[in-house]
């Protein structure tokens, strides 16, 4: 099986017009998503993102240069990433398409994870 990485883009200001009950049973979804992939063999990892946007490092003038970012304006950040298996880039995309993280204006980048020998 092949490897793939699930990017969950959304944008900051969809999670806040969220109530408590909504947030609440949206994780709970995504929890059952994941455990039917986990109880099938095909989920190798999966995390939430920090909702404080990170770091971003960069080289300027050659040196490294850490900055704050992306910020809660941005218009799409990534806010959690799952390692899912699959047979193939169709397999994948039917899984991606289950995620309830896709939804509204969220959506989903999948990405081949090349396996290096």
């Amino acid at each position: 099986m092949q490897q793939y990485l699930f990017l969950l883009h959304e944008k900051p200001a969809d999670a806040v017009a969220m109530s408590p009950a909504e947030m609440k049973e949206l994780i709970g979804r995504y929890q059952a998503w994941a455990q039917g992939l986990a109880e099938r063999g095909q989920l190798d990892g999966g995390e939430k993102l920090t909702d404080d946007g990170g770091r971003q490092l960069r080289l300027k003038n050659g040196q490294p240069l850490a900055s704050d970012g992306p910020y809660a304006e941005a218009q799409d950040v990534i806010g959690g990433l799952y390692i899912v298996k699959a047979e193939n880039d169709a397999q994948a995309e039917a899984l991606a398409a289950s995620c309830p993280h896709l939804q509204g204006t969220q959506w989903i980048e999948i990405r081949r994870i090349e396996q290096l020998d």
